[in-house]
């Protein structure tokens, strides 16, 4: 077994019928590019129900149709927002309270310690974040809050801070797989490549994606040269 392998971002999700929502980070293969990528499965009418939407330089979640809507306590939220260098990316409400935390002279890990997995019993989807720092030396912190047990008595708390290299990325998800309860996701991030080509990096994730649990992808591409940014939006409920 190689511990250092690098697969396709496509390699690593294909034919796996739920990953649930996943993040990506690395830098591009020609260092050219900090990159970045965000992407929601459902399996209920609920999730299902959603699609990604920009404000204001801002990735939201939102309704498709807002009369279906259910309980948008856990699906309606910022999955990206900014502050000074940083990029914060998360799978729901945290992301304000990264944001917040940096505000207060907070580090990533300290800003999260106030939150943990969500209330969803049994499955108790952990809550995966990952924070980008663009300065002078580009490097990346991912988090995950899992329950401690299937009980959910306590939360176990995981960050994991990267150099950025040219071609690589790492890749955390909410669950191993499909299930009942849902699995949740186990070991490191995974270590995958990251390309040149926003086009491609977006096609390898969504094509990879299973069919009838994808929802919604978010590609960002971010020069480190000029700051200059490049995006993909794709949403599978088109308004």
């Amino acid at each position: 077994m190689d511990i250092y392998e690098k697969k396709s971002i496509y390699d690593r999700i294909n034919g796996n019928p739920y990953v649930g929502r996943g993040i990506c980070v690395g830098l591009s293969e020609d260092a050219e590019n900090a990159v970045f990528a965000y992407f929601i499965m459902g399996r209920s009418a609920n999730s299902r129900n959603r699609v990604f939407t920009i404000r204001d330089g801002e990735l939201f979640t939102e309704p498709f149709d807002a009369s279906l809507v259910e309980d948008p306590s856990l699906i309606i939220y910022a999955a990206v927002r900014s502050f000074q260098n940083k990029v914060v990316v998360t799978n729901g409400d945290q992301t304000d309270t990264i944001i917040d935390g940096l505000k207060a002279g907070k580090s990533f890990s300290k800003a999260l310690e106030s939150r943990e997995f969500e209330p969803d019993s049994p499955n108790w989807t952990p809550r995966i974040s990952a924070m980008l720092e663009l300065g002078k030396k580009y490097s990346y912190q991912m988090s995950i809050l899992k329950s401690i047990d299937a009980e959910g008595s306590d939360c176990a708390r995981y960050t994991y801070s990267y150099p950025a290299r040219p071609g690589l990325g790492h890749f955390i998800h909410t669950y191993v797989t499909d299930g009942n309860p849902i699995p949740t996701f186990q070991g490191e991030p995974e270590r995958i490549i990251i390309p040149n080509s926003i086009e491609e990096f977006a096609d390898q994730i969504w094509n990879g994606l299973n069919e009838s649990n994808k929802i919604s992808l978010y590609v960002e591409y971010i020069n480190l040269k000029t700051q200059m940014s490049e995006f993909r939006l794709i949403n599978k409920n088109e308004k």
